[in-house]
């Protein structure tokens, strides 16, 4: 009679830490991986598609998000693999578990793409908040900690988001009715 192992995908490590708790790490670093690979994308497709007066500016700032999105893909999985998972880093795997919604094809003015990245930026930052405590709740430290490093960068590229939306009073009504869009879709 053979037992089937609970954890089929969880590899031997001297990580003083127990199979339970490297399985709830591994599940919440997997969910994590799978929403940052989905938002670097969606940074990617408003770079490529960013138009209007503020061109240039947006397209350097989402490419810079982007690539810093790219490091934390490579930060969470590879602290996946030593505590003996697997990192589950595919296009489709990304898309089947990200929490994020879809990011909208119709927009192009570089508000309406501010908009709708800072709202993403903001879910992002809280599923890493949320990181921090429950990797502390685990009673992992190292991992915690990699989630307030992500965590103090993603405030930073937000506020620089929303610095973008702050403006007259005119352009503030446009990017109210931008959010509205965004919104609704």
């Amino acid at each position: 009679m053979t037992s089937k192992h609970p954890h089929p995908y969880l590899f031997p490590t001297r990580i003083d830490l127990s199979a339970e708790v490297r399985a709830s790490l591994i599940e919440l670093l997997n969910q994590t991986l799978a929403n940052t690979l989905d938002l670097r994308t969606q940074v990617k497709q408003a770079h490529w598609n960013v138009k209007g007066m503020h061109f240039y500016q947006l397209h350097l700032l989402f490419d810079e998000i982007a690539s810093e999105l790219e490091e934390y893909v490579d930060l969470f999985a590879e602290r996946i693999t030593p505590l003996g998972g697997v990192a589950r880093g595919t296009a489709r795997m990304a898309a089947e578990k990200s929490h994020l919604p879809e990011y909208p094809l119709d927009l192009a003015d570089g508000a309406d793409h501010v908009i709708a990245l800072a709202e993403r930026l903001a879910q992002y930052g809280k599923h890493v908040r949320g990181g921090i405590a429950r990797a502390d709740e685990l009673g992992d430290a190292d991992t915690a900690d990699i989630y307030t490093e992500v965590s103090r960068t993603i405030d930073k590229r937000l506020w620089f988001l929303e610095a973008h939306l702050h403006g007259s009073a005119s352009q503030s009504a446009q990017l109210v009715g931008a959010a509205s869009k965004v919104k609704g879709q």
